[in-house]
């Protein structure tokens, strides 16, 4: 079946944090929630969100210009994208997708000026018109569920059922002993490190790899006697995420001699893009397992970091598209390369349109149960407020506990929520649109 899109509208709400949030040398302080609405020709209408992330998505956006003025780059992006779709047809999402992303970006690097723009930024932005394309071929296609929605072709690496699923929170740059501390209460057994700090704010590598190593001892001196049932060890694991900060190998060598000094190394099951996308050095002879994400925009950058020594990659459909998700377990699958699930700092609905990839995933080496990233419960100034918003943000799979979500039939009989409606979102597209578009005439 083919699906035509005849109207698309745009919304938005801006969401504050807690307090700024820090990674990649800088902080955020509100992400935009974008909410994307798509018609069919056949009536059927679906609202996809998306969660912007400049700072994570493009440094060199984030950094040129004032937070808001990013944000409304990449809002203009969604925008652009909506129009294009307009009029579109498509057989499933990932067709819809490849349609749209290379004007996308071209209209994104006229918009910012910057020829290099990264395709993570119009990934970013057009990650609320795929949910909305997925959720309206769910429609059209009358699929029960989100076993159901995925393809065949891609099945085959979405053939797990973990009844449990490790609950990462993240260590920012901004977390204080306190915070670990409480973390670790609350039964938190995989910590995820934001590193590549800039503490001077004057792009010193060499004090940045100095502020890093002071924060694995910190935190491992905090967790070091914790106990848990669900890593082979026993212990508390640990995930560093170096956000492409990091220059050379020996400079990540470094870091990790440092960790295996301290007693640290043996726990880091994952190390997350080292280096800067472009730079494409080998990396299968660094003693733990280096996993690609910003780095992999589509399947041809994925068997690129696989050839490249990459033994794990990180998927994020409420990042990078659910369609492009997909491409990429794939291709992993095929090559024996596992994958998991990581954040954005998503809202609650999203958490869940996360948790279902998550789900389907085989857990990593080294832990017992499969995992995944999601920091917008320890971010979000209004979190509570937000799981109002998910038509099943009360769901007992909606919160950990002693550091796992625990999976039942409900939770994969009912998709997670994810093809419930949510009246508050659908309420703010047809009361707030920022783009009315039927047709191909802006309204």
């Amino acid at each position: 079946m083919s699906i035509r899109i005849e109207k698309a509208e745009l919304a938005l709400e801006r969401e504050p944090l807690q307090s700024p949030f820090g990674f990649k040398g800088g902080y955020l302080s509100e992400l935009w929630q974008t909410l994307a609405m798509l018609r069919s020709s056949n009536g059927r209408e679906a609202v996809g969100l998306g969660v912007q992330s400049v700072l994570w998505s493009d440094p060199n956006v984030f950094f040129a210009v004032p937070e808001q003025a990013a944000n409304g780059m990449m809002l203009d992006m969604t925008r652009h994208a909506l129009r294009l779709a307009v009029g579109r047809a498509f057989s499933a999402p990932p067709e819809l997708l490849e349609q749209v992303v290379h004007e996308t970006l071209e209209h994104g690097r006229a918009l910012t000026g910057l020829a290099t723009l990264r395709e993570t930024f119009a990934l970013n932005a057009l990650v609320p018109v795929d949910h909305a394309a997925w959720l309206l071929y769910a429609q059209e296609e009358q699929l029960a569920n989100y076993d159901e929605m995925i393809p065949a072709e891609y099945r085959a690496a979405l053939n797990y059922r973990n009844r449990e699923l490790a609950s990462v929170p993240v260590v920012s740059y901004g977390h204080s002993d306190a915070d670990v501390t409480r973390m670790l209460d609350e039964g938190y057994f995989l910590l995820k490190f934001k590193l590549g700090a800039d503490p001077d704010k004057d792009g010193s590598l060499d004090k940045m790899l100095e502020w890093d190593k002071q924060r694995l001892t910190d935190v491992h001196r905090l967790a070091v006697e914790r106990e848990t049932k669900y890593t082979d060890c026993g212990r508390v694991l640990y995930y560093l995420d170096l956000n492409g900060r990091y220059d050379t190998k020996e400079r990540v060598l470094r870091l990790l001699d440092h960790a295996d000094r301290i007693g640290m190394l043996e726990r880091v099951v994952l190390v997350e893009e080292p280096f800067p996308e472009e730079n494409k050095t080998v990396v299968d002879d660094l003693p733990v397992r280096m996993t690609a994400d910003e780095s992999v925009h589509n399947l041809a950058d994925a068997i690129e970091r696989i050839e490249l020594g990459y033994r794990a990659i990180t998927l994020k459909p409420i990042a990078k598209t659910l369609s492009v998700a997909l491409q990429v377990a794939k291709a992993a699958h095929d090559r024996s390369v596992p994958c998991f699930c990581a954040d954005l700092t998503v809202n609650p609905w999203m958490v869940d349109w996360n948790k279902n990839l998550a789900a389907r995933l085989a857990p990593l080496p080294g832990l017992k149960v499969g995992l995944m990233e999601t920091n917008g419960h320890q971010n979000y100034a209004n979190w509570e407020t937000m799981r109002g918003y998910h038509p099943e943000g009360f769901a007992s799979w909606t919160r950990p506990e002693n550091g796992v979500f625990r999976l039942d039939e409900a939770f994969y009989a009912r998709s997670a929520g994810s093809f419930a409606r949510s009246a508050h979102y659908e309420s703010v597209v047809q009361t707030n649109p920022i783009l009315n578009q039927r047709g191909g005439t802006h309204i």
